[in-house]
């Protein structure tokens, strides 16, 4: 039985028409392997999600996924060499909040977080606790407010990094609790959390996904949710609108390929993504993880992104 394509090419060829090798490319599109860029190290959040995501679009794709790491400045770096690829969708990455805090932070950044990139799906979300080393002696977001006004500038918060939003929340956190806390940025959540664990600095916002097991064995202690709502397996956790301050901080995530890329192409990514996210033991494990899956076509995806780059100016300015 013929294909659809094998009929247009029939169609077309009886017409005197031979379709060009770009649309043949782009209906024989995956036919080799595509890479996901993620710009912070292996093993951190938004690698682990690429990796979960990445395994299921290879089986829907029929070609393989392979995720990269490129950490370093910020995200800028991988950021512009995305940027600056081949816009043919075998060059991908998964953006994060960096990519609408960032134009904000550094000044002159060698791409336009918005013009050059083609939105493909929002992925998800993962809220972020408020969390210390265990050896710290709090309890509770009072305890650690106490103690940080005691020894100013000596309670250290980690980040993944200048302008990351576990940066920006540690910022909003001490702008609202009027203390003096000193910043710890890292190369990733993986560093950021081993340094944590360790006792080398005191407290961090974190995810479940990198700050969940520690949770568990108590290495860390939670002191609240930065999310309007408990999180489903951190129940006797408050918010931190429970115990007294109006702060919500998540990472983001979603897939996206240089502007340029074929229109074909973009379509069936997105098409592919969006069935990747509803599959039960995809989104189980990343709820597992401490993500929450929100999926968003490439429209509303590029809403979110343009909203977020207004709403992180605003407050970086």
């Amino acid at each position: 039985m013929k294909t659809v394509f094998a009929c247009l090419l029939a169609a077309t060829a009886s017409l005197g028409v031979q379709p060009g090798p770009a649309r043949a490319q782009e209906a024989d599109y995956p036919s080799r392997p595509v890479k996901i860029i993620v710009a912070f190290p292996v093993g951190g959040l938004l690698d682990t999600v690429s990796r979960v995501v990445g395994d299921k679009l290879s089986i829907v794709l029929g070609q393989q996924i392979v995720v990269e790491s490129r950490p370093g400045a910020g995200g800028t770096l991988a950021t512009a060499s995305v940027a600056r690829a081949d816009p043919d969708g075998y060059t991908l990455m998964m953006i994060n909040d960096n990519h609408a805090v960032n134009p904000g932070v550094f000044k002159n950044i060698p791409y336009d977080s918005v013009k050059d990139f083609a939105p493909i799906g929002f992925v998800g979300s993962a809220p972020m606790a408020l969390a210390v080393n265990a050896q710290v002696p709090v309890r509770t977001v009072k305890d650690l407010v106490e103690l940080a006004r005691q020894t100013p500038g000596k309670i250290s918060y980690g980040s993944v990094g200048i302008g990351s939003a576990s940066h920006l929340a540690g910022v909003l956190f001490a702008a609202k609790a009027g203390i003096n806390m000193l910043h710890v940025p890292f190369r990733g959540g993986a560093p950021a959390i081993n340094d944590l664990v360790a006792g080398h600095i005191n407290s961090m916002f974190v995810t479940a996904v990198i700050g969940g097991q520690h949770m568990k064995t108590g290495a860390l202690t939670p002191l609240a949710i930065a999310a309007p709502a408990r999180f489903e397996t951190l129940t006797e956790v408050p918010t931190m609108a429970e115990v007294g301050y109006q702060l919500e901080a998540a990472y983001w995530f979603g897939l996206a390929a240089p502007a340029g890329t074929p229109p074909a192409i973009l379509a069936k990514l997105e098409t592919a993504l969006a069935e990747v996210l509803v599959m039960p033991d995809l989104r189980k494990r990343l709820t597992e993880m401490g993500a929450v899956v929100t999926p968003l076509g490439s429209k509303q995806f590029a809403d979110y992104i343009q909203a977020e780059t207004r709403k992180w100016s605003d407050v970086i300015t």
